[in-house]
């Protein structure tokens, strides 16, 4: 595939795996299975819905991160069934978040702002330097794109905490921090349906 960094020409040939790549993957799992030990202590410290919700996305990314590493120089129709089992598990992220949204606007109170804002700062820096270590891998095939995808999102929805944290200052209410969870929730199933096509095009492919 074009800009691809694994030749992966059909599915019954086995991708020869960039040893960078593997690299990249290895450091972005232990980041985000750093970040949600962090997130979760501090969001539900902070009583923070957005907090928890990126908590639990670092979670669902170290998983994909350590599935992607499983199949690194697998075939291409390995990686493609990897790819749509991730774009499910990106759908469920968002039906969680949307859910916990919802409870939060009928029982919670106002979240700690300073502990959002500085707990957010810390997630954007540990997710815009591994995004920009996967930069190069975002054209290239399904399980790639995923990484990509999850990387990218994680970033603006850090941007997005830090900017809640700001709302929760100046309202004084829980309306900003369950609005940037709902808009985490919709990267995440923006990018699982992105996936989840861009998996069933290479599966069919392969299949054909």
């Amino acid at each position: 595939m074009a800009n691809s960094c694994c030749e992966s020409a059909s599915g019954g040939e086995v991708a020869k795996a960039d040893p960078r790549w593997r690299r990249v993957l290895w450091v972005a799992l232990v980041v985000n299975a750093a970040m949600f030990f962090v997130e979760m202590v501090a969001g539900a410290a902070a009583d923070s819905r957005a907090l928890q919700a990126d908590a639990l996305d670092f979670l669902g990314d170290a998983a994909n991160y350590a599935v992607s590493l499983a199949v690194v120089g697998a075939t291409l129709a390995w990686r493609a069934r990897t790819a749509l089992l991730k774009s499910l598990f990106m759908l469920g992220f968002a039906g969680w978040v949307f859910t916990s949204a919802i409870l939060a606007f009928v029982n919670g109170t106002a979240p700690d702002f300073a502990a959002m804002g500085a707990v957010g700062a810390v997630a954007l820096g540990a997710n815009v330097g591994v995004a920009l270590l996967l930069y190069r891998y975002r054209t290239g095939d399904a399980n790639m794109r995923s990484v990509w995808i999850c990387s990218r999102n994680d970033a603006i929805g850090n941007v997005a905490v830090m900017f809640a944290a700001l709302g929760v200052l100046g309202t004084g209410s829980a309306w900003p921090d369950l609005i940037v969870a709902t808009i985490m929730a919709s990267l995440a199933l923006t990018g699982g349906v992105q996936v989840f096509r861009q998996a069933m095009t290479e599966l069919r492919t392969v299949v054909a």
